[in-house]
């Protein structure tokens, strides 16, 4: 018998739990025909978020002339409206040659750490973390350091935790803001402090912006590459996943920013240069609704601001959650998700995605355990506020009433 074909040891460290094994045990009880409510991903289609019609329009209108392969780093006029949205927002000296667009921000942060990153290389990526981050420097040879975020404090990052962990082998920064997992926008005087350090030392900075126009409560956002100093190459993502309602079309995009930053930076800047031609082109009837996007009115607006859904489901998700005895949520500013604490003298839980699985087959909801998102201790869940407020509400109520009698 033939040896069993196993898979690159380049995967051994490479983990994506929020599509992971316990979503296979939803997709079996949904073929037994069981109802699941999936709190996990933030997709906002199946939730009732659609892409505007007038993006759906562009598309349509333009597929014709959407075939064949385009510029490697994508369309000229959706990277000159994303060049225009840089400067509407602040960040100086960016042009045409310094947008590559992707197939999501997925493919261009896989991209970016493959272009950095040799064998041992650390980056510095936030607990909690989008995982993706963190599979993404495994994948490339990378070593990823997790710096932590204060739950007192807002879920900032600790910038002495930050300083403790760089060592010569550090070579870059990842900032995920507005955060997911847990809905913190950070305040222009954090943002600072971080670049201050990244400066002193050298380190690339990749700023995970995908969020930036879900923000609540008068919340605003200043984006990272508009707060650093020229001599700094910021690499900022973003794409038309969240805001725009658009997660299926795969269109995202990446911006160096730094003028002396970018100077400094040209054999890495060579290196996405080259992954970007490898893959031919980014999606391009997709392109097609980054100028209608990010121009005009935003219809986002609708949706976050007081009367809006997306607020509203945001209130009753923390309301609800810290009136459960023994959990606490810290108030989400911006984002998709809340990311509650679970009292470890309340509930004294040593294997939290155990929990998720219990709760799953006991109350057919799907969550994501902290531990997930490289939190280190099993004491969080993250739960997506995309459902309607009074589906998110019976939901949490059927957590609380799953909590009160779980044991492990």
């Amino acid at each position: 018998m033939n040896s069993p074909i196993r898979k690159s040891h380049k995967l051994d460290n490479v983990c994506y739990d929020i599509r992971g094994p316990v979503l296979d045990h939803a997709k079996r009880l949904e073929d037994e025909g069981h109802r699941i409510l999936k709190l996990n991903i933030g997709n906002p289609a199946p939730f009732g978020f659609e892409a505007p019609e007038e993006i759906l329009q562009d598309v349509m209108r333009n597929l014709p002339t959407a075939q064949g392969y385009c510029d490697s780093k994508g369309l000229y006029s959706a990277r000159k409206a994303i060049m225009q949205e840089c400067q509407r927002k602040g960040i100086p000296g960016v042009g045409i040659e310094d947008v590559f667009i992707g197939n999501g921000v997925s493919e261009l942060i896989v991209m970016a750490m493959q272009a950095l990153l040799n064998d041992g290389d650390e980056v510095l990526i936030p607990a909690p973390d989008y995982p993706l981050w963190t599979a993404a420097a495994n994948l490339s040879g990378g070593h990823p350091v997790h710096y932590l975020c204060d739950e007192n404090a807002g879920w900032s990052p600790d910038i002495a935790d930050i300083r403790d962990k760089i060592t010569s082998r550090t070579r870059a920064i990842v900032l995920i803001n507005p955060n997911n997992p847990t809905g913190a926008v950070y305040p222009p005087a954090v943002v600072k402090e971080i670049l201050a350090v990244a400066r002193q030392h050298g380190l690339v900075v990749f700023s995970d912006e995908i969020y930036d126009k879900i923000l609540y409560d008068g919340t605003e956002h200043v984006s990272t590459g508009a707060l650093a100093e020229d001599d700094q190459l910021v690499v900022t993502m973003n794409g038309l996943s969240k805001s725009y309602r658009c997660a299926g079309f795969r269109s995202g995009w990446m911006i160096l920013s730094g003028g002396l930053g970018k100077q400094n930076a040209e054999d890495f800047i060579q290196g996405l240069t080259m992954l970007a031609s490898m893959r031919l082109c980014a999606n391009v009837p997709a392109q097609h609704a980054i100028q209608t996007g990010l121009g005009g009115y935003q219809s986002i607006n609708d949706l976050i601001l007081p009367g809006g859904r997306l607020l509203a489901q945001r209130n009753v998700v923390h309301e609800k959650l810290n009136a459960i005895p023994g959990v606490s949520c810290v108030k989400p500013m911006g984002a998709l998700y809340a990311f509650p604490r679970l009292d470890p003298e309340v509930y004294p839980i040593h294997d939290d995605a155990q929990m998720v699985l219990d709760l799953l087959l006991q109350e057919r909801i799907l969550l994501v355990q902290g531990t997930a998102f490289n939190w280190p201790m099993p004491d969080h869940v993250r739960i997506v506020t995309l459902p309607w407020a009074d589906q998110l509400g019976d939901a949490i109520d059927r957590f609380a009433r799953f909590l009160s009698r779980y044991r492990q």
